[in-house]
């Protein structure tokens, strides 16, 4: 095959001994030149990941397993919170009607809901006070209630805190991952001495990766802490909201006359 050139061109190969190179085929010997894992890689999100050092790798795959508990807590605590929300709601409109502390510990007698334990917990006291209603009797019974609620909100609370923790600490992780990956990106254009954008683009790719998957791990969990802590704020209201029920049952009880506190104090 016959190359055509330039008069021009002609006179200076003649001149000059000099053989011109076209710039593809330049191209083509720099990429051959540079060593085989510096090359252009598969910059999908896989291919960045199955390419990147073992210390990002590591990285990603925490923050991935880190975004899996976030969900896993949502969803478990979600449904809890649900069930529980409807319970005290259900026993909260039996303690507004026209009953007494008797009638809903018989209710409630085999339940273990919350609200049934403020229940339990203020005929328990009712019974040891053997029904007296002294000037200390008020004080032990929202003793016991308030220690009830706060133990019902430690355990409804179980969980959340591992949430916060993953949307505090996942984007300085993903950064970590980004520091690491962009230094062997540099480390890799001082050994082979170029700047050639294939040597240095999948590097850095590999280490905005690690950002991103720390934005996908810290952006939902924050979402979702707030979420369930706005729900445990509205439960723990419904918990204070049936402790003031329970104290007003006591109350009436005490003001009628010839009947019994509950069923334990009989």
């Amino acid at each position: 095959m016959t190359t055509h050139r330039s008069p021009l061109t002609a006179v200076f190969v003649a001149v000059s001994g000099t053989v011109v190179v076209p710039h593809a085929a330049m191209a083509a010997t720099a990429e051959a030149l540079l060593p085989h894992n510096l090359l252009p890689h598969n910059l999908s999100p896989w291919g960045m990941f199955m390419n990147a050092d073992i210390v990002v790798k590591a990285v990603m795959i925490g923050l991935a397993i880190a975004s899996l508990v976030t969900w896993t807590v949502w969803l478990a605590k979600t449904i809890e919170l649900g069930r529980e929300t409807r319970s005290a709601k259900r026993r909260l409109d039996i303690l507004e009607s026209d009953t007494t502390l008797s009638q809903v510990e018989r209710d409630s007698a085999d339940a273990r809901d919350p609200v049934a334990q403020l229940i339990h917990s203020a005929v328990r006291e009712t019974a040891l006070s053997h029904g007296l209603f002294d000037d200390g009797f008020k004080e032990r019974i929202a003793l016991r209630l308030e220690r009830v609620e706060q133990a019902m909100s430690r355990r409804i609370s179980r969980g959340i805190g591992v949430v916060a923790t993953i949307g505090a600490t996942a984007p300085f992780v993903g950064l970590f991952g980004t520091v690491w990956g962009i230094m062997n990106a540099f480390i890799g254009i001082s050994e082979t001495k170029t700047t050639n954008l294939a040597v240095v683009a999948p590097g850095i790719a590999e280490a905005l990766l690690a950002t991103a998957l720390g934005l996908v791990a810290a952006i939902p969990a924050v979402v979702i802490y707030n979420q369930l802590v706005r729900n445990i704020t509205t439960y723990r209201a419904l918990l204070g909201d049936a402790s003031a029920q329970v104290m007003l049952l006591i109350s009436r009880d005490h003001g009628r006359r010839g009947m019994p506190i509950s069923r334990a104090a009989e």
